[in-house]
């Protein structure tokens, strides 16, 4: 992972709006905001700007990436599907602390019907001001980046 203070935003057309709100917050945080888009409100396709984030964070461009959907679960399944991406999807405080703390998350998705302004700010706040743990928990972020392997029956 990249130490640089480089965060990817993107979202489906359903929240543009909260995208943009988390982009000029960060930025005023000190951290330089990449802003893949969409920017009009047709309708999209929300696993493409998961993945297209995913791959900006994974190539080592960016450090983190906040993802947006309107419950923050699909693209955050679509997220993770590139490799070396651990994406969580939060809803609490708690929650975006503990992906960082425990399973060094280095995505957060969020979900637009979900969550108000405020709480979705405090959500990102948490999520950028916490550090991975190490320790006991390295093991496991070991197991979640083994290969996947389809089991049979």
């Amino acid at each position: 992972m990249t130490d640089t203070k480089r965060i990817v935003l993107s979202s489906d057309h359903a929240a543009i709006d909260l995208r943009q709100t988390i982009a000029a917050h960060i930025a005023k945080l000190g951290w330089e905001v990449v802003d893949i888009g969409p920017t009009t409100p047709e309708s999209t396709h929300y696993p493409k700007h998961g993945k297209a984030a995913a791959g900006r964070v994974a190539s080592g461009d960016c450090r983190f990436g906040i993802i947006l959907c309107g419950t923050g679960q699909g693209i955050m399944m679509a997220a993770n599907k590139v490799a070396g991406i651990r994406c969580g999807v939060c809803s609490d405080t708690f929650s975006a602390r503990m992906i960082r703390q425990h399973n060094d998350a280095n995505m957060l998705s969020l979900g637009v019907r979900v969550l108000g302004e405020g709480l979705a700010l405090d959500i990102v706040d948490a999520f950028l001001t916490a550090e991975f743990e190490g320790g006991r928990h390295a093991t496991r972020v070991e197991m979640i980046e083994a290969p996947e392997v389809a089991l049979t029956a």
